[in-house]
């Protein structure tokens, strides 16, 4: 079965060529470009993996989202995706002040398998998703 990947970011022209190589690497893929956009995605094409942007609508709509797909309450409308992987694909390093990483903000990130800094090389990536898509 072909494994589909989501990917969220305001950056279209990334997005495209994000695209295009998943699909020439045998994956199916969807793009939003915005948070919101993106949760309407997730719902509607159900993927195996979300490639995530922080800084879209907001400084951190990206987190926002990370944060709704893995609400444990029982109401969540995203509960089904609560163990989709999550990879975040970002800038923020560089465009703010701000520095984050998996391994100094755990306790304020929610469960994000990878946390990657923009620009990426896309062989890089593609490895990172194969060691978090079953």
């Amino acid at each position: 079965m072909v494994k589909k990947i989501l990917i969220v970011d305001d950056d279209k022209d990334l997005t495209d060529t994000l695209e295009m190589a998943f699909q020439s690497s045998g994956y199916n893929t969807c793009a939003a470009y915005s948070a919101n956009e993106g949760l309407q995605v997730l719902k509607k094409e159900k993927p195996d993996l979300i490639i995530l942007d922080v800084m879209m609508e907001t400084d951190t709509a990206g987190f926002e989202f990370a944060y709704q797909v893995r609400n444990k309450r029982e109401t969540s409308k995203y509960r089904e995706f609560i163990d989709t992987p999550i990879i975040i694909l970002t800038a923020i390093n560089q465009s703010t002040n701000s520095r984050f990483s998996l391994d100094e903000e755990e306790s304020f990130l929610p469960k994000i398998e990878k946390f990657l800094t923009k620009p990426i090389k896309i062989d890089e990536l593609i490895s990172y998703v194969k060691e978090h898509i079953t």
